[in-house]
């Protein structure tokens, strides 16, 4: 018979407790984020302005090459990475809980407590992100023979006709049941990385155990990111220069409040 406390041990390291929070617990998040994003405004914007910079250049590149259908492989991809790219945000929500206000150079430069592990991470997303690209591909290919060269062309199609509507629902069932999946593997697992001394499989199980734990309000924080991520992409990522910073700053008291104890000294 396998041992008994298996399902709290990994090797030598224990698993660490997961606290149940309330449906309302999201919002709470973002309230903080946007509290902590007051708190440390100029590295925080610039962070944000970093990234909407290198956003936006990507999506001026693909629209620049005629194939406006990877504008939207692409919008949906940025849900893959952001977590690694937010990796900055969760230092600064780190460093807010010390008393301390957080240095532009520090979360441009993150001393994390598991680097290698977190490379891995890194890599287990973009080759779930390649996997996501090949769905979203293959959909559409089966939806239709025609190209669409502009974002209002596919746009269009997607939305109006009956072969880019059965796309869209196809596409949105997918894609979300494996972003979902992706989201599981990385809400806790990225700034516990960051937080403690864990291997990936502790700080992965952990991420999976607190969304059981908490389903319906972590779908709750999905959506709110999915949503709130959208919006801002839809001002020309504009909006992204404050939206990405505070869920940054609120995916880190998430963290922290479902996997509680102190973090590491810093």
């Amino acid at each position: 018979m396998g041992d008994p406390e298996f399902s709290e041990n990994i090797g030598s390291e224990r698993l660490p407790d997961v606290s149940q929070v309330g449906f309302g617990a999201p919002l709470r998040w973002l309230a903080g984020g946007w509290a902590d994003f007051r708190t440390a405004t100029a590295p925080c914007l610039i962070y944000g302005l970093g990234l909407t910079l290198i956003s936006a250049a990507i999506v001026g590149g693909v629209l620049f090459s005629g194939h406006a259908n990877w504008v939207m492989i692409l919008t949906g991809g940025f849900f893959f990475i952001a977590p690694m790219l937010a990796m900055g945000l969760y230092e600064a929500g780190r460093q807010l809980e010390f008393g301390v206000k957080p240095k532009l150079s520090q979360m441009l430069l993150v001393k994390t407590a598991s680097a290698g592990n977190l490379a891995v991470l890194g890599l287990a997303l973009f080759l779930v992100y390649l996997l996501w690209t090949r769905a979203a591909s293959v959909v559409y290919g089966l939806s239709t023979f025609r190209t669409h060269d502009t974002v209002r062309e596919f746009v269009v199609f997607a939305f109006t006709d009956p072969e880019g509507l059965n796309m869209t629902i196809w596409g949105t069932l997918i894609g979300g049941a494996i972003a979902f999946i992706a989201f599981c593997f990385v809400v806790v697992s990225a700034p516990m990385l960051l937080d403690r001394k864990s291997d990936i499989f502790i700080a992965t199980a952990t991420s999976f155990r607190a969304v059981f734990k908490n389903f319906g309000p972590l779908l709750f924080w999905a959506f709110l990111i999915v949503a709130l991520t959208l919006f801002g992409i839809a001002t020309a990522c504009i909006g992204l220069i404050v939206i990405f910073p505070v869920l940054g700053l609120a995916s880190w008291r998430a963290y922290r409040e479902m996997v509680p104890g102190r973090p590491l000294s810093s």
